[in-house]
């Protein structure tokens, strides 16, 4: 017997919630750490693009998998109960177009939750890097015999330099530091002249970040730099969870240090130090990047559903999926709704996810 509501409010610290990610199917973007800081944003929402209403997770576009925190034999009793899976459509209505998208190929299936005939492709893929027992076995194994001759030749350029130093930064004062920097650097190479602009440049992005960063430090997050003469010139932000480190974040000082490859590099002495700490892979989530493939990375599909709850929504649907330019103008659309300060009506209707997020 399941009971149906919606809920304005939801401590996602509480022990309850704890043991619940615990034992789901769930992502890194469901975790804890991560919902109590972006559902402090915003909750699953109920917004309106001109006449258009729709219903979609309240990502804030900083997530990059989403799934129902539940383990499989919940899901598929909850899947088995009609009253329960009408209850849940209900609270979602009412709607033109329901949409959720970064579902991962081993995702539970919400689309017959939602009553959604399939899966549609995004066009899109997630890469991860098996990791070997050694760092010295995962450079074998996943990069290029040339490309490690290139990255030793590289570090050797760097030491050069400079007191070169790599190292997971611990503690409030350090992960402050490294995260202005990667603001600094990354402002200036997603400025939005070719292509969206960089979300950490936005005060509440920054303080959400840097708030995981703090609160996750020591286990579920882990904030790394690489510093020259004391100084920050590359950084990542990585959420641990369940032997794999997602890299969601990374920027680094373009104009200082192209020519030594210094974004390689760190993603190397990431893969160093996730090795030595026994995880099992390098995710580097979502987006067709080639330097994914370089580092190891095997694609993985990534998955979208819709349901039309209108005339207006299916046409809006079909619109945008048929068309180049509609596609162009509804992304246009959504990253200015996305920035606004206004806050949207909210519904969470329990299992909730989240959903799509930035490359690095």
């Amino acid at each position: 017997m399941f009971e149906v509501t919606a809920e304005d409010a939801f401590d996602f610290r509480s022990t309850e919630y704890a043991e619940l990610f615990a034992s789901s199917a769930a992502t890194a973007f469901q975790h804890p750490i991560w919902l109590a800081q972006l559902y402090e944003v915003l909750p699953l929402v109920r917004r309106r693009y001109t006449l258009l209403k729709v219903v979609e997770f309240a990502d804030m576009r900083v997530s990059d998998y989403v799934s129902p925190v539940a383990d499989e034999e919940t899901f598929s009793r909850i899947l088995a109960d009609a009253r329960t899976v009408a209850a849940i459509r209900k609270h979602l209505r009412p709607y033109d177009l329901l949409r959720i998208g970064k579902l991962a190929d081993r995702s539970l299936a919400m689309e017959r939750l939602l009553g959604v005939d399939k899966r549609d492709s995004m066009g899109m893929s997630a890469y991860s890097s098996k990791l070997e027992p050694t760092f010295a076995g995962w450079r074998e194994q996943r990069l290029d015999q040339s490309y490690r001759k290139e990255l030793d030749k590289k570090s050797r350029q760097l030491n050069r330099i400079g007191e070169a130093r790599f190292e997971c930064v611990d503690g409030p004062a350090a992960v402050r530091t490294t995260f202005d920097a990667l603001k600094l650097y990354r402002g200036k190479r997603f400025d939005g002249s070719n292509g969206p602009a960089d979300l950490l440049q936005l005060p509440s992005y920054f303080d959400f970040y840097l708030a995981v960063a703090n609160e996750g430090c020591g286990g579920f997050a882990r904030t790394y730099a690489f510093w020259m003469n004391g100084q920050p010139i590359a950084g990542a932000l990585g959420l641990e969870h369940r032997g794999s480190l997602l890299v969601i974040l990374g920027g680094f000082d373009e104009a200082g240090y192209r020519k030594q490859s210094i974004g390689s590099l760190m993603f190397e002495q990431i893969a160093r130090d996730c090795i030595e700490r026994g995880d099992q892979h390098l995710d580097f989530t979502i987006g067709d990047e080639p330097y994914k493939r370089v580092f190891g990375g095997r694609p993985s599909p990534m998955w979208q559903i819709y349901r039309a709850g209108s005339p207006l929504g299916y046409a809006a649907h079909l619109t945008v999926q048929k068309l180049p330019a509609a596609k162009a103008l509804a992304r246009h659309i959504l990253e200015a709704a996305h920035v606004k300060k206004a806050k949207p009506s909210a519904v969470i209707v329990p299992p909730a996810a989240d959903e799509a997020a930035e490359s690095s």
